[in-house]
């Protein structure tokens, strides 16, 4: 048995970690910076949204041009630090162009030529994982990998009480020079999982690959489980912490505890099944909790619900990355991972306009808004439990199912 390449599950959790806070410290200093160039608070919501329809497009392309490009060992790695040179460029220059004459402007240009460029540390880096890593240690890896985007959920409502009065550029400076420190080790990372990849790394035998077109069921769940996490976490939770105490920002984080706990234990599960019925067993528990955290009638109750529903949530993620790998295999990681995380950019966007549409002023809609996490888990769970219960009858189908 290979060993375990624990160093580049630790390194994928520190660039997660660094990304994910650099785009808390942009959508912190945004509103700031919005109003110096005079563009109205209520253009704000839609430069974030513009930035997931460009991540849902650019995180595609970033793939499968990761695909093509991962051929020769080591030119991912240069060629994302290069990418990630420009991004890291552009972020910087935000919070300086507030006294230029062409300050509205320069700030959209930035904003896009920040947005297009950072895809290349999305979906690229992570799916290294599906090409040169041992199928029974790609749960795990995945894991460790999402284990920074769970730290950075934790420390991000911190984060914003601290700079929140703080000029922004030391930490624009700060993120954008500890994100390009980072990329540059991405070669090396690359040529140590080249080196220690199996000589004959055939495709998993999992159920992933043998349900009816497996590239839109994949697709479709990921978007609707997105959807309702991000319906749940940025709509519901609060208020329903509000029902026992004033103090949400000590409890947010709890969602972001049970989501790093969570996936550890469940990746023994992914190994042996595979992604897709991981995702959809986590689907239906995470339905549960949410009704169990909106029935509670106790504080406690409510945080061991939450905790349930983080979870929940970082099982899907870590299966769909799972998933992703074994759809992928051999030669498409670098696609169906690209396409992960534009469904991930699809739900944000829905949810951003969601909320800018006014629909939690509607008390019909916000009572849809209650329930629909529940929906999207619970119909997109038992899709794939279904999906996953058939095929896992059938191993010769299994087996033999052919690549995308």
């Amino acid at each position: 048995m290979r060993p375990i390449p624990h160093a580049a599950g630790l390194y994928l959790a520190v660039l997660q970690l660094v990304f994910a806070l650099g785009w808390t410290v942009y959508a912190i200093y945004l509103p700031r910076l919005a109003a110096s160039v005079g563009i109205s608070a209520g253009a704000v919501i839609v430069i974030l949204m513009l930035d997931q329809v460009i991540f849902t497009v650019t995180d595609f392309s970033m793939g499968v041009a990761a695909d093509k490009i991962s051929r020769l060992v080591g030119r991912l790695g240069h060629w994302a630090a290069a990418i990630t040179a420009v991004s890291c460029a552009a972020f910087v220059a935000l919070p300086f162009i507030a006294d230029t004459h062409f300050g509205a402007v320069a700030l959209l240009s930035l904003t896009v030529i920040w947005a297009v460029t950072s895809s290349a540390l999305r979906a690229p880096p992570l799916m290294l994982l599906g090409k040169y890593a041992a199928r029974p240690a790609i749960p795990y890896l995945a894991s460790l990998a999402m284990l920074g985007l769970g730290i950075a959920g934790a420390v991000s409502p911190y984060l914003a009480l601290v700079l929140t009065k703080q000029d922004p550029r030391l930490p624009f400076v700060i993120a954008s020079v500890t994100l390009m420190l980072v990329s540059l080790a991405l070669a090396k990372v690359e040529r140590a999982l080249a080196k220690q990849a199996p000589a004959n790394n055939e495709p998993p035998k999992t159920v992933d690959r043998a349900v009816p077109a497996p590239i839109l069921v994949f697709g479709l769940a990921i978007v609707i489980l997105a959807f309702g996490f991000q319906l749940h976490f940025f709509f519901n939770s609060g208020p329903l912490f509000k029902k026992f105490t004033s103090d949400i920002g000590t409890l947010m984080p709890v969602f972001w505890v049970g989501f790093s706990v969570g996936m550890f234990p469940a990746s023994l599960i992914a190994k042996r099944w595979g992604g897709l019925p991981v995702m959809g067993a986590a689907g239906l528990l995470g339905a549960i909790a949410i009704v169990l955290m909106q029935s509670a009638t106790a504080l406690p109750l409510t945080i061991a619900a939450q905790l349930v529903v983080g979870a929940s949530w970082g099982c899907i993620l870590m299966s769909a990355f799972t998933a992703a790998a074994a759809l992928g295999a051999t030669g498409h990681e670098g696609k169906t991972t690209g396409l992960l995380f534009s469904a991930l950019a699809l739900a944000t966007f829905a949810r951003m306009a969601a909320g800018a549409s006014g629909a939690l002023n509607d008390p019909t809609l916000a009572a849809m808004l209650r329930w629909a996490p529940i929906a999207c888990w619970a119909v997109a769970g038992a899709l794939l439990v279904a999906l996953s219960a058939a095929y896992v009858r059938r191993p010769r189908t299994v087996a033999g199912a052919s690549s995308p």
